[in-house]
């Protein structure tokens, strides 16, 4: 088995295009997946903000 940090000083390879264009559509499609999740979710934390401060004791 060969020792994966034998090649931490080696130096970088250049990704080719296309894989680095797919990892960057991929990335960005996760974003707008996790942006549109947050638009129709509910922020739990403001809601108990909001209530316990609107609340008459």
């Amino acid at each position: 088995m060969e020792n994966p940090f034998s090649q931490i000083d080696k130096p970088l390879k250049e990704v080719p295009a296309e894989l680095k264009g797919r990892v960057m559509h991929d990335i960005a499609m996760a974003k707008l997946f996790m942006e549109i999740a947050e638009l129709f979710s509910y922020n739990i934390g403001h809601i108990i903000d909001s209530v316990t401060s609107n609340r008459t004791k």
